[in-house]
């Protein structure tokens, strides 16, 4: 029988030192890295339609479509959105959710 002997706590993550990891673990995976840019677009984009919502963004949505471009030439893969991305509060706010996500 395992005895519980986990703790809870705060761990303050500065984000110099934690993106250095993230880029070398989790970006370095080509697949990996590509479905998390895919999945910051959309994040991005669901917080531009949340704020228009609540009446916090004035202008007009327009077309919310994230596209991914493929230049063979160029061997660039370009993908772009419409969003909102992250303020720096909500970065000190979510920093550890990113660190240990799995």
């Amino acid at each position: 029988k395992l005895k519980n002997t986990m703790q809870k706590g705060n761990i303050n993550v500065k984000t110099e030192n934690i993106f250095p990891i993230i880029k070398k673990f989790l970006y370095s995976d080509h697949e990996i890295f590509l479905r998390e840019l895919v999945s910051n677009a959309v994040d991005a984009t669901q917080k531009l339609k949340m704020l228009s919502s609540m009446g916090q963004y004035q202008g007009e949505l327009g077309d919310v479509t994230i596209e991914i471009n493929l230049d063979k030439k160029k061997k660039t893969l370009t993908i772009s959105d419409k969003g909102v991305g992250m303020t720096a509060e909500e970065i000190d706010k979510y920093i550890n959710q990113i660190a240990f996500s799995g």
